[in-house]
């Protein structure tokens, strides 16, 4: 049975889905303007744990992940790049799924793309308007908050205390200042669809709430994302997907809510508008990407992760010393065991630092349980990076190995040290055993 944190609830729950032999989860997905860097894949790589775990337990689960491709960060990417909007999110989805493979991230069920839903959420809008849950002006389409009685009831947030105290210039087409955009006018040289109240675009929140309803169908199990989404994203999404349906309970859009914590450089969130990214292929001139995956999941998901060189090299280590440890049994493939340690502590909200430190105190035994390895190799492992070398490349390693080698009989172990480092900074590992020198890359 699996146990998980409720950001509805703010508990920890017995996971109870709707239908047992259908799981449904939804995480909300990047916005293609840019490539990820590893702060993102937190989020990610948090789902991606999640969506593993449910299908080792349940017959069939459907994990649904959007793309949003019409967004203003897009256009105005587009318009730095000097490339049309739908050359850029092709551009940045095909990076965004390379990098997420280099990390052992397997692709959502569904991905489907917010241009592809425009239609939808058109009527969508309609029916908020005459229901009187949203009002037009001037080409905005607007979702009025006061509408929903349980605004807020995930952040925590009150409408009455965010206006106490507060001065800010309110957008004279809003009627209140927390009414959020569900439509809002395009310029001329911007992309758009035409509509009721003119030509424009759908806003952000929307396209969740409508993708997620025509994708998994509602109520669905797990709706997920980053801890910054849950105000006003994910707010924003209950409320207009419950007024939608005349409901002022969350959970009859989604009866679980998932978030994970934050990944902080310096204690400071990593943000591009910060300037302090790091992207995922810069990583992997360093380290593997199972060793930047083990890394991601060294901390509980909720927590936040002091990322730092240390952790990566902590983990690199982890990864390796286990890795040599199972890697005479490659026949074993990977597969989640209900029955093992490491499924165990998975099972209590997903804790993942618990299921490394087993997977440790095996290797430290030389305790090999095969149904452990699996496990371990189902949730820590699976990254698409490419390994092979070409000729050349293996012939400068031999060369590099062979100089330690003379180096190590003359003693001379600072040099060896060195071709070592150059070794590592090459992705290539080294033993040695019985006097000689393996190595692999």
């Amino acid at each position: 049975m699996l146990n998980i944190y409720n950001s509805l609830s703010k508990n920890k729950e017995k996971f109870i889905p709707i239908d047992e032999s259908h799981v449904r989860f939804y995480s909300c997905g990047p916005t293609v303007y840019n490539k990820i860097h590893i702060g993102n894949a937190r989020a990610f790589i948090a789902a991606d744990l999640l969506s593993k775990v449910l299908k080792g337990i349940y017959p069939k689960v459907t994990y649904v992940s959007n793309i949003t491709d019409i967004d203003d960060k897009i256009i105005a990417a587009s318009k730095e790049e000097g490339i049309s909007i739908d050359k850029l999110s092709k551009k940045y989805f095909d990076v965004y799924m390379q990098d997420i493979g280099l990390i052992g991230i397997t692709p959502p069920d569904i991905q489907p793309f917010a241009t592809d839903f425009i239609k939808e959420m058109i009527e969508y809008i309609k029916k908020l308007i005459g229901l009187g849950k949203a009002y037009e002006t001037d080409g905005n389409v607007l979702f009025r908050v006061s509408s929903f009685a349980n605004y807020g009831c995930l952040s925590g947030r009150n409408l009455n205390e965010q206006k106490s105290g507060k001065r800010v210039v309110v957008e004279s087409y809003k009627e209140n200042e927390n009414d959020f955009v569900l439509w809002k006018p395009s310029n001329a040289d911007e992309p758009g669809w035409e509509s009721p109240w003119g030509y424009g675009r759908p806003g952000w929140h929307l396209e969740c709430s409508v993708m997620s309803e025509i994708t998994l169908d509602i109520p669905f199990d797990i709706h997920g994302g980053g801890n910054d989404l849950k105000f006003p994203h994910h707010d924003n999404e209950i409320a207009q997907t419950c007024a939608f349906h005349n409901s002022d309970n969350a959970q009859d859009f989604a009866k679980y809510w998932f978030h994970n914590g934050f990944l902080n450089l310096e204690n400071e969130k990593m943000s591009k508008s910060l300037g302090n990214v790091v992207y995922i292929k810069d990583l992997l001139k360093n380290y593997d990407g199972n060793h930047v995956r083990l890394a991601l999941l060294s901390t509980h998901y909720r927590q936040p992760i002091p990322w730092s060189k240390t952790l990566l090299d902590q983990a690199k280590s982890i990864s390796t010393k286990i890795t040599n440890f199972i890697e005479s049994y490659s026949d074993i493939k990977p597969k989640f065991v209900g029955s093992t340690k490491i499924a165990e502590a998975l099972l209590d909200d997903l804790n993942t630092p618990q299921a490394i430190r087993i997977m440790q105190e095996l290797v430290q035994k030389s305790n090999f349980i095969e149904d452990e390895v699996a496990t371990y190799k189902y949730i820590f492992q699976g990254s698409t990076q490419v390994t092979n070398i070409d000729l050349d490349q293996q012939k400068d390693i031999e060369t590099l190995v062979r100089q330690r080698d003379e180096a190590r009989k003359n003693n001379d172990f600072d040099l060896a040290d060195k071709i070592r480092d150059k070794l590592s900074k090459m992705n290539v590992t080294i033993r040695d055993i019985d006097g000689k020198t393996e190595w692999k890359i």
